[in-house]
């Protein structure tokens, strides 16, 4: 059972930036692709990014892509989420989700194993 901790959320004026972080534990860490989604509220929780176990390849939503960046740490567990030039449209609770690499890599919500309990990203305008 892997246990997932976010951290790093808050608020922010537009144009501002934000490093999520997402802790590991009770698993080995690299036996995971990890992917960051977020729920606004009303709204359908959505991908964000997906780095691969070995962090060899990342995956962007478009809306995201050239602001944010994903990366990880295996030597600390730890998958990170930098957010540049946010925008009023990414406020949202941000969840970190892990999925067994067995599989290939996915943005499907469904397809993601265990899940953190989020962190909540607002920016103002």
């Amino acid at each position: 059972q892997v246990q997932l901790v976010e951290s790093g959320g808050g608020l922010v004026q537009a144009g501002g930036s934000l490093r999520l972080s997402c802790v590991a534990s009770g698993g080995t860490f690299s036996s995971y692709h990890m992917g960051w989604f977020r729920q606004a509220p009303g709204k359908e929780r959505e991908f964000v990014a997906a780095i691969t176990w070995s962090g060899g390849s990342t995956y962007y939503a478009d809306s995201v892509k050239g602001r944010f960046t994903i990366s990880r740490d295996n030597a600390k567990n730890t998958v990170y989420l930098q957010m540049n030039t946010l925008k009023p449209e990414d406020t949202a609770v941000y969840y970190c989700a892990a999925e067994y690499r067995i599989r290939g890599i996915t943005w499907n919500p469904n397809e993601y194993d265990y899940w953190g309990q989020g962190t909540q990203v607002t920016v103002s305008s």
